[in-house]
């Protein structure tokens, strides 16, 4: 089982940054991110895939109206704080989840390439051609090579600890945003979170607003 062993950073405040409220424990993508993460035994299905895939091809059209200065704060914050305290290499970054693309470009300033990968192809359409290189996947089947990443973020995305362990390089490290905390809909503890990834692994956590984040490397 894996130790936990993160040091807490002093949280920030971002004026005007209120919770979306939005997620719960009964919410559908709720139960989707603890199936996705193994912390259910059900697991991550096809046909759970099908349903998630949709249930964001619903979504793309607005999903751009939920980005916000404040938002943007969190993952900064996440970029900045988080990343300085564990000095990742500026290789790969693999961004699953990205949605129509409104972070990619804040993950660009801090790696040498990035890769967004999203299961919904609405979502992608919709999305800049640079400075990622946009793929239509599966989180649960990355479409990339063993050991080949620096970072994986995931921005409200799914964790698919298998994968991460199969991709992620020995020094590599995850990202991990929650931007509305615990009402997230998808959401995960940083309990839970190291939990469910294979190994021993260190690293920083804080809140940022009414967001969480952590970045984690292999002990």
């Amino acid at each position: 089982m894996s130790k936990l062993v993160i040091q807490d950073l002093p949280p920030i405040e971002i004026e005007g940054h209120a919770s979306s409220r939005a997620g719960g424990p009964d919410h559908p993508m709720r139960a989707a991110t603890r199936r996705a993460a193994g912390l259910d035994t059900v697991g991550w299905t096809g046909e759970l895939r099908d349903e998630v895939e949709t249930y964001f091809d619903g979504l793309a059209s607005e999903w751009n109206a939920r980005t916000s200065p404040q938002r943007t704060a969190i993952v900064m914050d996440a970029l900045t704080r988080g990343l300085d305290a564990v000095h990742p290499a500026r290789g790969l970054a693999v961004e699953v989840g990205s949605g129509t693309g409104a972070y990619s470009h804040l993950i660009a300033e801090r790696f040498a390439r990035v890769v967004a990968i999203d299961l919904s192809l609405a979502m992608l359409k919709l999305a800049p051609n640079a400075p990622a290189r946009r793929v239509q996947g599966d989180g649960a089947r990355l479409p990339l090579g063993d050991v080949s990443a620096a970072a994986i973020v995931l921005i409200n995305a799914f964790l698919f600890p298998g994968e991460i362990e199969r991709v992620l390089s020995p020094d590599g490290v995850v990202l991990w945003v929650n931007s509305s905390g615990e009402h997230t809909p998808i959401y995960l503890s940083v309990e839970d979170l190291v939990a469910a990834l294979p190994g021993e692994w260190t690293g920083v956590s804080s809140r940022a607003g009414e967001g969480h984040w952590c970045v984690l490397r292999r002990a």
